[in-house]
């Protein structure tokens, strides 16, 4: 008999001494992965975006276009893996974001755009100052934030200053925490020394505004010249000198008059205190009934490739080892975001299901086949899996939500090559036809090999062509197709391997009636021809059953024409967290925007599943990775807020995160706001987030012909078939 690769693989293992060693290495190497592999919520793709800006003081935003942003747009969009290029020009001010290519690495995008920028800086016009590169990525995205306000009762005694202060003494501590990475405040007024010109005294003096600046920023400058030689020692000799204090900066000449000098203090007042309150943050809790407080919350990321798990506990630990000491008693620390303790909930979920599966198929098979198979079952399920993870452990996949349900999505595929291998080596030791119970294994698995071979190479050539989906969605879902590519390359090799060897140290004497069972129909045999006969009975029964299934299918495929199924990529996930975005007309202030935001938080605090809420006025909230691609960091204006809706565990709710925020929305669309303002509730999207889910681009001849246009389409949207659909899909 020619035996082929399965049977010759099979020959060579089912008894070596290196296969149980080979089973004991795999299930070693797979708990180790198990633990030291990174848990996160969602894939950690690469979306580099450098944002490049400019200060272009004394432009007008027409002549910035032409002068600075255009030429910046150009010099970018020569950039080698730059796929998209977005630019806002205001008076006095340019930003152009450049958007690179998805797997791009962020320092090499960076590094590009510095580059090309210092090779043609001198298409900047003269005068323009050096511009200034950010560089955002998903490793920026904050893992935990932690928000302080006072208790109720001692609202009183904190205000924004003294909680930014104590914050940034909170972000001091918990940053020697390894793997931590980029670390910021929202909210809170820091202290500054403001010095207040008076304009009376200016002009009694004779003395410029230019002038009065130029002199205290040149005070407060020194650098080193160069060395003296004094007495056998050398000194390092520094021109000029550092401004100390209050004192120092009222103390600078400026001028004389009259023969008398003229100090600074003599022509401004010298104020130490909080900067203006230009934005404001507060904490609502339920605990606390609504009460608003100010607040401030400080924000954690991760390194590149650290265990996000790993890193949130450790931070929630140092900073309740600090509550009573660094923290004041009166003062709240609330984590009101922990990814890291979402991801863990949501892997060990996942991995739940998956052992439950597991079992499942293992106990039907002992149902339909027997307790022997069952127990080879149980073995080779685990170690394909625990191989497959070791596998994407070195393929740099972490476990997430996506890795996990390409284990789950093919546990039922992998275990397929077990089964038949051992259903058939049952059903040849049953034969009792003279051959020892190895020779008729590695038979039998020959007999099937190649059929297997060709089934596992069928599934992953059906999954290895979603690696090459472009865009953010094919490295978002590329654990998929590599994850479940590899557990069944690994289920064949065990199945091969593994299986016979096992099913030969469980076989023992098998019993005549044991034989029997194997040998005869059954009766799932019995039932399948009984099912089966009808169609195979003759050719023509055979293709009236065809042309029943093709009518099926093509009435099943116009429900998604007629849109009587709803068809979507990916189901919403049950996040804990919501985001109301609050936009008023431009020109609003801080406390205009703190008023629409406190009418919003009222209404956000009926609904029954909010734990906590903190509001930001004028200044940016934590942003996630919805909000890294959105730019909601750079939500600082006036007229703009944030909504931080935190709700409660959803082992503690019925309802799920996307529920919540469509009962959110109805109750928001009955509220009346301030003319021009816009409240949308953003929730952290399933997938890899887009801009918006909707986005047109208009053009026009001049400055003042697209806002007329856009304002004709969106209400042609508004009316019209699409936005009809639009709101179907979010329903």
């Amino acid at each position: 008999m020619n035996l082929g690769l399965s049977g010759r693989l099979t020959r060579a293992t089912i008894k070596s001494p290196l296969t149980p060693l080979f089973l004991l290495a795999a299930i070693v190497f797979g708990i180790v992965a198990l633990m030291a592999i990174p848990r996160e919520e969602e894939p950690q793709i690469s979306v580099p975006m450098v944002d490049i800006i400019v200060q272009a003081n004394g432009l007008k935003a027409p002549d910035a276009a032409e002068l600075v942003t255009k030429p910046l747009e150009e010099i970018v969009k020569g950039i080698n893996g730059v796929e998209h290029v977005y630019s806002q020009t205001q008076d006095d001010r340019v930003m152009v974001t450049a958007r690179f290519f998805t797997g791009t690495s962020e320092d090499d995008a960076i590094l590009r755009i510095h580059a090309k920028l210092r090779a043609n800086y001198n298409r900047i016009p003269i005068g323009i100052p050096e511009p200034l590169i950010v560089g955002r990525g998903i490793n920026d995205v904050a893992i935990v934030t932690m928000t302080l306000s006072p208790k109720p009762k001692a609202a009183n005694r904190w205000n924004e200053k003294d909680l930014y202060e104590l914050a940034g003494k909170l972000q001091a501590e918990l940053v020697k925490v390894d793997d931590v990475g980029l670390t910021y405040i929202s909210g809170g007024t820091p202290n500054e020394i403001s010095v207040e010109p008076d304009p009376d005294k200016l002009a009694l003096f004779g003395v410029t505004l230019q002038q009065l600046e130029a002199k205290i920023q040149g005070a407060n400058r020194s650098f080193l010249v160069g060395q003296l030689r004094e007495h056998g020692r050398m000194y390092e000799a520094i021109a000029g000198h550092t401004l100390s204090g209050v004192p120092d900066i009222g103390l600078l000449l400026v001028t004389t008059r009259d023969g008398r000098p003229v100090y600074v203090r003599d022509l401004a007042r010298i104020v130490i205190g909080p900067s203006p309150a230009e934005h404001h943050a507060w904490s609502m809790a339920r605990s606390d009934h609504w009460a608003a407080v100010p607040a401030v919350t400080v924000a954690f990321a991760k390194r590149a490739g650290a265990n996000a798990v790993v890193v949130s506990d450790a931070l929630v630990k140092r900073a309740d080892a600090l509550k009573g000491t660094l923290v004041p008693s009166d003062v709240n620390v609330e984590v009101t975001r922990d990814y890291g303790k979402t991801a863990n909930d949501k892997a060990n979920e996942l991995l739940f299901h998956l052992g439950l599966a597991t079992v499942s198929i293992v106990l039907l098979i002992w149902f339909a086949i027997g307790w022997r198979e069952a127990g080879v079952t149980l073995i080779v399920i685990p170690t394909t899996i625990l191989l497959t993870l070791f596998a994407a452990d070195v393929m740099g996949y972490t476990i997430n939500r996506v890795s996990l349900f390409a284990l789950i999505f093919s546990i039922g595929i992998l275990v397929d090559d077990a089964i038949v291998v051992v259903e058939n080596i049952a059903r040849h030791w049953a034969m009792n036809d003279g051959r020892d119970h190895m020779t008729a294994a590695i038979e039998a698995v020959a007999e099937v090999g190649n059929p297997t071979i060709v089934a596992t190479l069928t599934v992953v050539t059906a999954l290895l062509p979603m690696l090459f989906v472009s865009g953010m969605m094919g490295p978002y879902m590329a654990p998929i197709p590599a994850n479940a590519s590899v557990a069944m390359l690994f289920s064949f090799l065990v199945a091969m391997v593994v299986a016979p060897w096992a099913l030969l140290k469980f076989s023992g004497k098998l019993r005549k009636r044991h034989a029997q069972e194997h040998h005869g129909e059954g009766r799932l045999g019995a039932f399948y021809r009984w099912l089966a006969n009808p169609v195979v009975r003759s050719r023509r029964d055979a293709k009236r059953f065809l042309a029943y299934v093709a009518g099926a299918t093509v009435l099943v495929c116009m429900l998604f024409i007629t849109q009587n199924v709803t068809v979507k990529l990916l189901p919403f996930d049950n996040k804990s967290e919501l985001q109301v975005l609050v936009d008023l007309r431009e020109g609003a202030t801080p406390e205009d925007t703190a008023r629409v935001l406190f009418q919003t938080a009222r209404v956000t605090e009926t609904l029954p599943e909010v734990n906590s809420i903190q509001a930001y006025a004028g200044t940016a909230a934590p942003f996630n990775f919805n909000g890294l691609v959105r730019h909601y960091y750079l939500r600082s204006q006036p007229e703009m807020g944030d909504l931080q809706v935190n709700l409660i565990d959803k082992s503690n709710r019925s309802r799920e995160s996307h529920a919540i925020a469509l009962d959110l929305r109805k109750k928001l669309d009955a509220q009346t706001f301030p003319k021009g303002t816009v409240v949308k509730v953003v929730e952290v999207p399933p997938g890899p987030p887009v801009l918006s889910t909707l986005l047109a681009e208009i053009y026009g001849p001049d400055t003042k012909t697209p806002p007329r246009r856009c304002r004709r389409n969106r209400k042609a949207v508004q009316i019209g078939a699409l936005h009809r659909r639009y709101r179907q899909f979010l329903g």
